[in-house]
C-alpha cells in the first residue's frame, strides 16, 4: 500500500510567496498604464474608456470602418451588384414558389435551410403555414446577405467577414422566432398554459435584468457545489502564491508512473472543466490511470492586479509550478499538459526551456490549444488595432477586462444558439435555465489583468509574433522548433475557440516527435470525452521528428476516425514515454485540501 510521507517543510501553512523579480519582455507593449504627466493622453484615454463601457468594449470605428470599406468596394463592382440582383429574384421566386403551394395545403420542399448551429426551428409547427413561409422568408434574406457580404475583389477580407458577422447579428433581432405571434411553439405553450409561461418568462427577465444591472455574479448552485459535486477529486493545496494554487491530487491506485503530470488550465475561465462531475473528470481518470497529477489553480485578478505581465504568469505560473513539482517528485521529468490559453502559454515555456537547455520535461501535451492565430476563426473578427486601443483604454480604467465583456463575444459567435435560443425559452416559454455542471462553470468567468490581456491580445494573437520569430522572453527571441521532446497534440472538430485546423499548425513550427488527434466535438465538450461517452471517436496520426509537414486536409484524409474516448489514446501514448511504475505518492498536508481557495473567488 503507498506510504504517506512526512510533511515537507515547504509545504507547511505559510504566507503567500514572494513574486520573482520581474523581467522585461520588450517585444510586447503594454500601454495600459499612463504615463504620469501626459495629461491629454490621460483624457483621450477617459473619454474612449467611457465609450467602450456603453458599446460593451466595441470600437465604433472598427464597426464603420468595415462597412464602410464593403460599401466603397461594392458601389465599384456592377458585376456583384447585378450578380445580388439576380440572387434576390432567384430567392424571391423560390420563397414564392414554396408559399403557393404550402398555401394550397401541399408539403413542398423548403428551399432554404438554417445553419449547423441553428435550433430554433426545430418546432413541428415550423413546418406548417403561415409560420413555414416566415421562417423561409427569413431565411432567403439571411441567405442574399450572406452573398452580398462574400469577398470582394480587394476588400479586405476581415472586413468581409465582419459585415457578414454584423449582419448576422441585426437579422437575428428579427427572427419570427422571436416573436410570440409568429412562433408556433410559443403560441402553443401559451395555450397549454394559459399565458402562464409568459408570466415566468416575466419573472426570469426581471431576475437576469436585476443581475446584470447590479453586475453581480451567480453563485454556484448548491446541486453543483465546488469541492463536494464539482472539482471533487481529493487532493491537497501543496503551493500557494499571489497568481496560483498547485494541487496535488490523492492517488487512486497502489503503483504510478515514475513521471508526474502538470496540468496548466487556461486562465481566463477556472480550472475545474478539467474536473467536473466525477463520471467525466478528466484529472479524476488521469489519476485513475496511475499517474500523480499536479493542476494550477489560477487567482480570479482584481483591479490591484492590473500590472500582472503575461511573463508574470510564465514565472509566478508554470515555472513556479514546475519548480514545487521537482521539489515534491524529485529526480524525475515532468509531462507537461496545457489547456486553451494554458496550452499557449505552456509552448512559450517549452520553447523558452529548449532555448535555455532547460531538460525537466519528458512530455508536452496541448489541448485545444493555439500557437499561431492567422486562422483563429471567427474570435479574429472582434480583433484589429483599433479594437485592441479600444479594449486596452477600457483596461486601463477598469484594471481588468471583466466577465461580461468577456463572455458577450463568445456567445455572440453562436448567437442563435446561445443567445436567442436561450431568450426564447426563458422569457417566452417560461423555462428555467436548469443547470449542469458545465453550464454551472461556463457561468463561473473570471477577469482578466489589464497588462497581462493587452500583451496577449496585441503580441499573441493581433501580430502572431510566436511563430513569426519575433515573440521574446528575457530579451531573447524564441522558436518553437526548438522543442525537442515530444508532443501530442488534441484538436476538437468543431471548436469555434481554436478551429481543429489552427490547432493543427502546430505541427508547422516544430520538428519534434509529434502525434495529432482530432476528436468529436467542441472546444469544451471534445475534450471531455471520457470513455463510454456514446457517439464519440477521433482521428489520430504519427508524425516521427524531422519528418515533412503534412497539410491538414491530407492529414485527414490519411487517418480515418476510431470509435471512442479519446483519452485512453492518451494514456498510451503517455505510458510509451514514461519509464516505469513506483510506490503511489500521497500529498503531504499542505495548505488545505482541494480545490483550494481560488477556486471560490467571485
Amino acid at each position: 500500500m503507498p506510504q504517506k510521507p512526512k510533511p515537507p517543510k515547504s509545504a507547511q501553512p505559510k504566507a503567500p510567496s514572494a513574486p520573482p523579480p520581474r523581467r522585461s519582455v520588450p517585444s510586447v507593449p503594454h500601454p495600459t498604464s499612463a504615463a504620469p504627466g501626459h495629461t491629454h493622453a490621460s483624457l483621450d484615454r477617459s473619454t474612449m474608456a467611457t465609450l467602450a463601457r456603453m458599446t460593451s468594449g466595441l470600437s465604433p470605428h472598427a464597426i464603420l470602418d468595415a462597412w464602410g470599406d464593403w460599401a466603397m468596394h461594392l458601389a465599384r463592382a456592377p458585376g456583384r451588384q447585378i450578380e445580388l440582383m439576380e440572387r434576390a429574384q432567384s430567392n424571391w421566386l423560390k420563397l414564392a414558389r414554396f408559399a403557393a403551394a404550402a398555401t394550397l395545403g401541399q408539403s413542398p420542399e423548403k428551399p432554404f435551410a438554417p445553419g449547423r448551429y441553428d435550433t430554433r426551428w426545430t418546432h413541428q409547427g415550423w413546418a406548417k403555414a403561415p409560420f413555414a413561409v416566415w421562417q423561409q422568408g427569413f431565411l432567403a434574406t439571411q441567405d442574399w446577405w450572406q452573398g452580398a457580404t462574400s469577398d470582394l475583389r480587394g476588400l479586405k477580407r476581415q472586413n468581409a467577414q465582419r459585415t457578414g458577422f454584423m449582419m448576422r447579428q441585426l437579422l437575428d433581432t428579427v427572427s419570427p422566432a422571436n416573436f410570440p405571434v409568429a412562433n408556433p411553439e410559443i403560441l402553443e405553450k401559451t395555450w397549454q398554459t394559459g399565458a402562464r409561461n409568459l408570466f415566468d418568462g416575466a419573472v426570469h427577465y426581471a431576475d437576469d435584468a436585476h443581475h446584470i444591472l447590479a453586475n453581480e455574479h451567480r453563485p454556484v448552485p448548491d446541486q453543483f457545489a465546488l469541492g463536494k459535486v464539482l472539482a471533487c477529486t481529493k487532493g491537497e493545496v501543496v503551493f500557494r502564491n499571489e497568481l496560483m494554487e498547485l494541487i496535488q491530487y490523492s492517488p487512486t491506485t497502489d503503483k504510478v508512473q515514475a513521471e508526474p503530470v502538470l496540468i496548466v488550465p487556461a486562465w481566463i475561465m477556472k480550472y475545474y472543466i478539467l474536473d467536473l462531475s466525477p463520471e467525466n473528470s478528466l484529472i479524476r481518470w488521469l489519476v485513475g490511470q496511475g499517474y500523480t497529477v499536479f493542476c494550477i489553480s489560477w487567482r480570479n485578478p482584481g483591479a490591484e492586479h492590473a500590472d500582472l505581465s503575461l511573463e508574470d504568469y510564465r514565472l509566478q505560473g508554470v515555472m513556479q509550478a514546475l519548480e514545487e513539482v521537482n521539489r515534491i517528485v524529485p529526480d524525475q521529468k515532468v509531462h507537461a499538459n496545457g489547456y486553451c490559453l494554458g496550452g499557449t502559454l505552456l509552448a512559450i515555456t517549452a520553447a523558452t526551456m529548449a532555448r535555455d537547455h532547460d531538460t525537466r520535461l519528458a512530455s508536452i501535451t496541448l489541448m485545444a490549444a493555439q500557437v499561431d492565430f492567422a486562422e483563429a476563426g471567427e474570435l479574429l473578427l472582434f480583433l484589429d488595432e483599433s479594437q485592441v486601443a479600444y479594449l486596452e483604454d477600457m483596461m486601463w480604467a477598469q484594471g481588468y477586462l471583466d466577465r461580461p465583456q468577456m463572455s458577450g463575444a463568445f456567445a455572440a459567435i453562436r448567437s442563435e444558439d446561445l443567445i436567442w435560443t436561450r431568450a426564447v425559452r426563458r422569457y417566452f416559454l417560461g423555462e428555467p435555465d436548469l443547470p449542469t455542471d458545465m453550464g454551472v462553470w461556463v457561468n463561473d468567468t473570471t477577469r482578466m489583468p489589464a497588462r497581462m490581456h493587452s500583451e496577449y491580445l496585441r503580441g499573441v494573437f493581433l501580430e502572431n509574433r510566436i511563430t513569426a520569430g519575433r515573440f521574446a522572453v528575457e530579451g531573447r527571441v524564441i522558436a518553437l522548433k526548438d522543442i525537442e521532446v515530444p508532443m501530442f497534440v488534441v484538436a476538437t472538430e468543431t471548436d469555434h475557440i481554436a478551429p481543429w485546423r489552427s490547432v493543427y499548425k502546430t505541427a508547422l513550427f516544430t520538428d519534434c516527435d509529434m502525434h495529432v488527434l482530432l476528436t468529436k466535438g467542441g472546444h469544451n465538450g471534445g475534450i471531455l470525452s471520457e470513455p463510454g461517452h456514446k457517439g464519440r471517436h477521433y482521428r489520430i496520426g504519427h508524425r516521427p521528428a524531422g519528418a515533412h509537414y503534412l497539410d491538414p486536409d491530407s492529414w485527414l484524409a490519411a487517418n480515418d476516425p476510431v470509435a471512442g474516448s479519446w483519452w485512453p489514446e492518451w494514456s498510451r501514448w503517455l505510458d510509451s514515454h514514461s519509464s516505469g511504475t513506483q510506490a503511489a505518492r500521497i500529498p503531504a498536508l499542505g495548505l488545505g485540501p482541494a480545490p483550494g481557495e481560488y477556486i471560490h473567488q467571485c
